[in-house]
């Protein structure tokens, strides 16, 4: 496929995770703001990034179906909770989300926790809303998701996050925040997408595991040399907020240039690990491309 082609691609996929994502959502009641508070940070102008990775994995493999487009529409859902709860004062209290004021900035704390809770809970149901592929296999995926952004997943890495603020870790440390904190459901995302067509080869497994564990770490490299280099504008936030909050970040312990090498490592690796795929792997090769490469 051409960079283009790939990019097309990219984007009907986009297109089929919105459609899935608005159907899901709870109709308006006059009553509260909640269904409009969901609907604001869900739908707020991502660049659905998880949802491209379920499809692209499960085009690695398989053909993507309508066990995808839920899958796609799970991860989204749950990415959508860990910002708006992640923007809050009690967290790293930004002000903006995706150039727009953050969810409790315009609907208030209480509603946004709650909008936070209700797209968590819609995550499983969209999952458990899969009619096409067997039980056993369905099962398999909530528990993945579940384990994925739990007590053991991207909840502890942000409680561990937390917990470093002020306090000096060393680069394994750092690591492990980031490995629960962004790249478990990172790599739920990719193993959902396989799954999602049926295939549970371990040795095709374990290779999109390997993709996801470096593609998730890549990510927060880049984070790292974006909240050091780049301004408010670009970022939505404050330039070197993570230091300004006593946050160790990769180019806080590496270095600017060190910072910039391991990321182009771990760009190579997850190249690499979906290399046994072939041409069917190209989109995956293209997000990691992203990872790497995004000015925001």
């Amino acid at each position: 496929m051409t960079d283009a082609a790939t990019a097309d691609l990219l984007d009907h996929w986009r297109q089929r995770c919105l459609a899935t994502l608005a159907a899901a959502l709870p109709a308006d009641n006059a009553g509260t703001p909640l269904p409009a508070a969901m609907r604001y940070s869900l739908l707020g102008g991502g660049k659905l990034i998880r949802p491209c990775l379920v499809y692209a994995a499960a085009r690695a493999v398989g053909v993507p179906g309508p066990a995808t487009d839920r899958a796609a529409a799970a991860v989204e859902m749950m990415h959508a909770y860990s910002l708006i709860h992640d923007d809050l004062p009690a967290m790293d209290d930004d002000d903006l989300r995706r150039g727009r004021p953050t969810c409790h900035r315009v609907f208030g704390e209480a509603v946004a926790i709650l909008a936070g809770d209700a797209l968590q809970a819609l995550a499983f149901a969209e999952l458990a809303r899969i009619d096409d592929l067997p039980s056993a296999l369905v099962v398999a995926m909530v528990g993945r998701l579940a384990g994925a952004t739990g007590g053991e997943g991207m909840v502890l890495g942000q409680a561990l996050d937390l917990a470093a603020t002020g306090n000096t870790l060393d680069l394994g440390a750092l690591e492990t925040v980031h490995r629960h904190k962004t790249g478990d459901l990172i790599a739920a995302s990719v193993v959902l997408g396989a799954l999602s067509t049926g295939q549970r080869d371990p040795e095709q497994l374990q290779a999109l595991e390997d993709y996801a564990a470096h593609l998730g770490l890549a990510f927060q490299v880049r984070d790292d040399l974006l909240d050091e280099e780049q301004s408010t504008e670009v970022l939505g936030k404050r330039s070197g907020a993570d230091r300004a909050l006593g946050k160790a970040t990769y180019v806080s312990l590496l270095g600017t240039a060190a910072a910039r090498a391991a990321l182009a490592e771990l760009h190579g690796r997850a190249r690499a690990a979906v290399a046994r795929f072939g041409d069917s792997a190209e989109a995956l090769r293209i997000l990691a491309d992203y990872a790497v490469h995004r000015d925001h």
